[in-house]
């Protein structure tokens, strides 16, 4: 083994013993399982922001950004960029104060299920076990991508079997995340985004400097049909662009339209601890967000730089790009290496702040919404934490059997999952919040037509292309929209004690 891989090596397992650390000193602030899934409710505004950003963007940003951008040029990556961006500022400004207030005035709804069953007294649980199935469905393969992440990670820079890596990379997030509960994993992603941030910018400037400039970027982009235009994308096989229509642009720009039903961002709305900070974390949040993916976009530019100019040899896999440039920093000497080595533990930041975060959420679904809510009403606290616990073990052993397939898609997992969520959640979410009028089983028509419409338009209406080749979260979503609206102005009026809480919620957020 040479001595920029040691080096790395070194590196990485620093990180992976800091992140495990963190996991045991969180630990012994878990008395119950309000603390264990919420954190008590005592995130500062940098934690806040900084966590749910960095949950947010997962390996999607270091592998599935770059990855496009790298080979079909920056239309594809722009749009969803500013389509998450437009959400992710939108989400601060309209929803997160909002929930926090709404969330605690509502029974203190520790969780989303939660909250929707609190929010319109169902008090047969039947909002909190739907949407604990749908956090179980669509967190599965999302957990899943950041397994992937990893093991594509450790294959690449040291030869380890791909599984073998998966294996490893998953133990480590089950162990801090098991042990140190929400606390701990809001702690790390912290920690995670900044080594993310560093990473990022170490790459784009070794990648601009090893082609000679700036200008050799912009040339080889230029060279290349349709790969820095907005409404077109550059078609590798052929060399030919390919036309980028407006439907393609609100399609692509719906991605912003998850947030609303992301359940590991809400949650961080629900733990700050002082509701008239969320102004300053939505600034930090917004402006991290932005930085982080047009930097990224440009390293997949870069990156197809680097490739033509023979810095970097054939690219099979676009994903591992910035895999190949570390590696490439590694051969200058000892700090260089250990750069390298700071530069992955970005991917490995950016895979486990988003993985930790999903298995929580995935497992209180199961443990708080399902089994003490509708099976074990009388379930003791220890054995709550019990049963949490051997739920996300059980969820990261099934994560790992969907990612066994080295050649699974990052972006493409992501992709889906994403749109589940935004569709199912995001509609009911909104209309919770905002619409006094709405109820309970526009709710539960909304969260499960949303749901059954992204698989139906993924795997049924899509493939027939044309006009149908439309991301599947933006008819998802108005399609539950619909339900909602309509549901719930056919059937009975919520009762008063429910516009009473709603109308106290909207004078609390005027004071």
């Amino acid at each position: 083994m040479s001595t920029s891989t040691i080096c790395i090596l070194v590196a990485i397992v620093v990180y992976m013993a800091g992140i495990i650390w963190i996991g045991f000193a969180c630990a012994k602030k878990n008395k119950n399982t309000e603390d264990f899934y919420l954190g008590g409710r005592k995130l500062g505004p940098f934690v806040t922001a900084m966590s749910a950003e960095a949950s947010d963007m997962s390996s999607w940003l270091l592998m599935g950004l770059p990855g496009v951008a790298y080979l079909t040029g920056v239309a594809d990556a722009a749009w969803t960029a500013i389509g998450l961006a437009i959400g992710t500022y939108v989400n601060w400004l309209i929803v997160a104060k909002r929930l926090r207030i709404y969330t605690h005035m509502s029974s203190n709804s520790s969780t989303i299920p939660a909250f929707f069953s609190n929010r319109y007294r169902d008090n047969e649980r039947i909002l909190s076990v739907i949407s604990a199935i749908v956090i179980v469905i669509f967190f599965v393969p999302y957990t899943a991508s950041g397994f992937a992440a990893c093991g594509k990670l450790f294959n690449s820079l040291f030869g380890i079997d791909y599984f073998t890596a998966m294996i490893i990379s998953a133990l480590v997030i089950v162990i801090y995340t098991a042990l140190g509960g929400f606390l701990a994993a809001s702690t790390s992603d912290f920690v995670q985004s900044i080594i993310m941030t560093i990473a990022i910018f170490v790459v784009i400037s070794y990648g601009i400097i090893s082609v000679g400039g700036i200008d050799k970027v912009m040339d080889n982009a230029t060279s290349m049909a349709g790969y820095l235009s907005l409404f077109k994308s550059h078609n590798e096989e052929t060399g030919a662009a390919v036309s980028y229509n407006a439907l393609t642009v609100f399609s692509t720009l719906a991605w912003g339209l998850g947030y609303f039903g992301m359940p590991h961002i809400l949650l961080r709305f629900m733990a700050i601890e002082d509701p008239e900070k969320i102004k300053l974390s939505r600034r930090v949040a917004t402006i991290w967000v932005v930085i982080s993916m047009a930097v990224s976009i440009f390293i997949g530019v870069a990156g197809n730089a680097m490739v033509k100019e023979g810095v970097i040899d054939t690219l099979k896999d676009p994903e591992r790009i910035i895999i190949k440039i570390a590696t490439l920093i590694s051969n200058h000497g000892v700090i260089a290496a250990l750069v390298a080595g700071v530069i992955l533990a970005g991917i490995l930041a950016a895979t486990m702040s988003t993985a930790d975060s999903q298995l929580l959420a995935a497992s209180s679904s199961v443990s708080q919404n399902i089994v003490k809510e509708v099976l074990v009403k009388d379930l003791s606290a220890k054995m709550s934490m019990i049963i949490a616990r051997i739920t996300l073990v059980g969820i990261a052993v099934i994560g790992v059997i969907i990612a066994s397939n080295p050649n699974s898609s990052v972006f493409g997992i992501v992709s889906f999952a994403w749109a589940g969520f935004g569709a199912a959640f995001g509609p009911v979410m909104l209309m919770a919040l905002f619409w006094k009028r709405s109820n309970m089983y526009g709710a539960l028509a909304g969260m499960v037509s949303g749901g059954i419409m992204v698989f139906v338009w993924k795997f049924i209406i899509r493939p027939l292309g044309g006009l149908w080749d439309i991301y599947e979260l933006l008819p998802a979503f108005i399609v539950s929209m619909l339900f909602i609206i309509i549901v719930s102005l056919i059937t009975a009026a919520p009762d008063k004690d429910i516009t009473d809480e709603f109308d106290a919620v909207c004078a609390k957020m005027k004071n």
